[in-house]
């Protein structure tokens, strides 16, 4: 098994025309790849802007154009691809914030539906909604790569310690989180966030946001984050779109976790998670 990868993260937003959207995606794929990425990730709501009118218009099902579109890139530039997250067409009807990882021969490896919505009113912040449009899924996802095994999960889902305790006794090494946090949060929960899953975890954590767009309403954080199982920030990005590289070492997971063994000493006898 490799111990070391490197991960582009794409900070992106999506134009209102899909084929323009599917452009750009390709061009960061390809930027990625030269770059020398094994994973290249992309944020919450790659398909479409940010606009809740707008997500049941966008919708997909699996196998659809989006989803096509990432296992073909993934399979033409062997690299695998967190495809962010875009909103789903489920069979029966319902609407969810899906998102896909895709392996190097463009085999869908995880699908994850958010299982926490963001339905938030911050008093002279932001209130949002999610519920309106989106059904809430109910599986814990993990996912097996030559490097290891990682957990995915969906923005909001980061705030809840529950899920990356149940995906820590399943084995995952890191945790990819396609996400869009605004201006209201942003700024003072966004790093915490992923610094504290990192240290309370002892596991790489890369956040992937969505890249501010100027011409719509929602005012997007960005900062796309990895950080080291120590928390220790490795990469951020700002709020514009833009593409970085972080060298990853799982070794440092092994390293952290025989010095400092905090999950060992988990009162097991006393306290558990589990998964129902």
């Amino acid at each position: 098994m490799k111990n070391r990868f490197k991960v582009a993260q794409a900070q992106i937003f999506a134009a209102a025309d899909r084929a323009e959207t599917a452009e750009k995606i390709r061009n960061y794929v390809v930027e990625a790849v030269a770059g020398g990425a094994d994973f290249v990730c992309f944020p919450e709501m790659t398909n479409c802007p940010y606009q809740t009118k707008l997500f049941v218009s966008y919708g997909e099902p699996e196998g659809g154009e989006t989803w096509r579109l990432f296992s073909d890139l993934a399979a033409e530039f062997k690299v695998y691809i967190s495809a962010g997250s875009i909103p789903e067409t489920g069979e029966n009807g319902k609407i969810y914030n899906t998102a896909y990882v895709f392996d190097r021969e463009g085999k869908q490896i995880a699908k994850h539906r958010k299982m926490h919505l963001y339905d938030v009113d911050v008093k002279g912040g932001i209130r949002f909604k999610e519920s309106d449009i989106f059904e809430p899924g109910d599986s814990i996802t993990v996912f097996d790569t030559e490097f290891g095994r990682g957990g995915l999960i969906v923005c909001y889902d980061i705030r809840f310690i529950e899920i990356s305790r149940i995906m820590i006794d399943q084995g995952i090494r890191f945790l990819v989180v396609p996400a869009a946090f605004n201006n209201t949060t942003g700024p003072l929960h966004w790093e915490l966030l992923f610094r504290a899953q990192a240290s309370l975890n002892q596991i790489f954590t890369i956040g992937t946001a969505l890249a501010n767009d100027p011409d719509i309403s929602f005012d997007s954080w960005g900062h796309s984050i990895v950080c080291s199982p120590w928390a220790k920030v490795l990469s951020q990005a700002d709020e514009k779109e833009d593409l970085i590289f972080t060298d990853i070492n799982l070794d440092e997971v092994d390293q952290i976790r025989v010095q400092m063994p905090v999950l060992s000493h988990r009162r097991k006898d006393v306290y558990e998670v589990v998964e129902k």
